[in-house]
């Protein structure tokens, strides 16, 4: 099993800066890509931010320009520095991770985190 653990979030008042990070653990053969969404009171959930093994890197328009993901793959972390941050941006933020468990046959994952709130308010 794949396990996510996620820190950082909390209230910040609007224009302020907040920052993720999400290691992952446990039977990882390989990680494809890791990447957080965010689910809205009465929302459905939404893509933020996606970061490929690769380095390629996809953001939901809104965020263009203020977020910036990044990964450390050597530690299986990934980064969500959120700067400029707008009430709109509340929610609750799940971390994301696609790619292979190292069990024998090897068998895919997409495992999510337990969620960290992030409240923009004044």
């Amino acid at each position: 099993q794949v396990q996510l653990v996620e820190s950082g979030g909390g209230l910040v008042q609007p224009g302020g800066s907040l920052s993720l990070s999400c290691a992952a653990s446990g039977s990882i053969f390989s990680i494809n890509a890791m990447g957080w969404y965010r689910q809205a009171p009465g929302k459905e959930r939404e893509l933020v931010a996606r970061v490929t093994s690769g380095g390629s890197t996809d953001y939901t328009d809104s965020v263009k320009g203020r977020f910036t993901i990044s990964r450390v793959n050597a530690m299986n972390t990934v980064y969500l520095q959120m700067n400029s941050l707008k009430p709109e941006d509340t929610a609750v933020y799940y971390c994301n991770a696609v790619g292979y468990g190292s069990g024998r046959p090897m068998r895919p994952y997409d495992t999510w985190g337990q969620g960290t709130q992030v409240t923009v308010s004044s």
